[in-house]
């Protein structure tokens, strides 16, 4: 460390000093500019082991800037930070070959990390990656300046520049199709087809036709020859929404075209190569799915390369001005009447479980903005909204999909008709456990009583090991001998 120096560039003085001090402190030298004039001067005299600059500087963007530095210097790292908490700024970073992007206000240790990081990489003679590309413009294909959305466009502007196969976990309704698109639309094979297909949507007997093709007279029907998914997105991306609805049959073939690289169409004998980029999505737990055998945990391997988590809407919950906002604004390109979202019903908003994600907030302002006449919106109307689209306390919509945010949202009303019942006073002390207690119970005796009283099949089911489920059976005196059958199941 002793003798590296810091290049800080901003025109923030008290940036500068704060990131100084802190360098410092940590043992480095430090020298600082405020525009991007003196930015270029310092890569140019080859000053400095890396390089700290803000994005908006005086008297040019740093975008403008990084290029030419690259080009003189491509082993001198570079660290991006800016206040435009985008998606865009982050893929822009990664595409003009930024070693990283934070956000601002950032961490002073997270920005200490990624300077020892980038020095580290530096010593490796690691060169910057990434190639300036065409600006495109500049709507934003992600919505949101949330802590967790920050780590979200980091790794997606990471993974822009890669070609690798991709994993998109969260619940429905958190943007997994959006994600894959921005991965597509400003990635490798932005000029290729984006190929999309919902493995839910499609009966399981159709599903390899719709992926592979299949060849004139292949089966009854095939009156024509059919180009597959695989085929159509050559050059570009597939992706392969809800993978956890796959059949197994299908995932073996799956598995081997990821394998060995090409596949052949149904009734047809000539290898076609598979040049796609695959990005998958799915709401389910893979893992559980897996020790049900319901998924083949060596295809898992073979997609899970690359993971991307969305957050729930719940967990990102200062992002619903940004989105009320920017729905508002959408919904007005398509003759809606724009409206005003007053601060108090921007709260009430704030306040909602959200099961349905995403989703559910877009459809719930569009359908404000469609129904109701006043011009500007108050808590009044969202709370209407609100209760005209929660599912009644009684039971749980049907369909598997979004079942446990469903359960999560009913479990909170409960609860909180539970505080309510007792007024300004506490519950007994040992809710906890009386809960899970009256949660567990039912649903061990629902495996239990689906699977014949099997309890090796059973414990596959809930995802827990034989014994551990025999100790709350005994505890939760779980008799199977008592228990209906469900379905008619053995």
């Amino acid at each position: 460390m002793a003798g590296e120096t810091v290049l800080v560039i901003d025109d923030d003085a008290a940036v500068r000093t704060v990131l100084t001090r802190a360098l410092m402190q940590a043992g480095y030298r430090v020298r600082s500019g405020a525009n991007a004039a003196t930015m270029w001067e310092l890569a140019a005299s080859d000053e400095g082991d890396v390089m700290i600059t803000d994005v908006v500087l005086p008297d040019a963007e740093a975008f403008e800037v990084l290029p030419r530095i690259r080009r003189r210097r491509p082993e001198l790292p570079i660290i991006v930070m800016s206040a435009r908490n985008t998606v865009m700024t982050a893929i822009r970073a990664a595409e003009r070959g930024a070693f990283e992007y934070l956000p601002k206000p950032f961490d002073l240790s997270e920005m200490l990390e990624v300077v020892r990081r980038a020095l580290e990489h530096k010593k490796r003679g690691g060169l910057q990656e990434g190639a300036a590309t065409e600006e495109g413009d500049e709507r934003l294909p992600l919505i949101g300046r949330s802590r967790a959305m920050q780590e979200i466009y980091r790794i997606i502007a990471r993974l822009t520049q890669t070609d690798l196969t991709v994993m998109i976990l969260g619940e429905s309704g958190t943007g997994k199709e959006l994600v894959a698109r921005v991965l597509h639309d400003y990635g490798k094979r932005r000029k290729g087809p984006f190929v999309a297909i919902n493995m839910a949507a499609i009966p399981r007997e159709l599903i390899e036709s719709e992926l592979f093709g299949h060849e004139k007279g292949a089966f009854t029907g095939a009156v024509a020859r059919h180009a597959g998914c695989f085929e159509r997105a050559r050059g570009g991306t597939l992706f392969l929404d809800e993978i956890g609805d796959m059949p197994l049959e299908a995932q073996t073939r799956l598995l081997r075209v990821l394998q060995e690289g090409e596949f052949t169409t149904i009734g047809g004998t000539r290898p076609i190569k598979a040049d796609v980029r695959i990005i998958a999505a799915t709401h389910r737990d893979l893992r559980q799915l897996i020790a049900a055998g319901q998924f083949r945990e060596d295809l898992f391997y073979r997609l899970n390369v690359a993971t991307v988590r969305l957050p729930p809407l719940r967990e990102r919950l200062e992002d619903i001005p940004d989105l009320v906002a920017h729905f508002v604004e959408e919904a007005a390109k398509e003759g809606l009447p724009r409206k005003v979202f007053l601060p108090e019903a921007i709260e009430r908003l704030k306040r909602h479980r959200w099961p349905g994600n995403v989703r559910e907030l877009e459809n719930i302002v569009r359908r404000i903005l469609a129904i109701h006449a006043e011009e500007e919106i108050g808590p009044e109307i969202v709370d209407a909204e609100l209760e005209e689209f929660t599912p009644a306390s009684g039971g749980l919509p049907e369909g598997e999909e979004g079942e446990l945010s469903q359960l999560s949202a009913f479990m909170e009303r409960w609860l909180q008709a539970h505080f309510s019942n007792h007024g300004d006073e506490l519950p007994p002390q040992g809710l906890y456990h009386r809960v899970l207690r009256e949660v567990e119970r039912p649903l061990i005796a629902a495996a239990l009583a689906a699977t014949g009283g099997n309890q090796v099949k059973a414990a596959q089911l809930l995802g827990i090991n034989r014994n551990t489920l025999r100790t709350h059976m005994k505890n939760l005196e779980i008799d199977v001998m008592r228990l209906p059958r469900m379905n008619g199941k053995a």
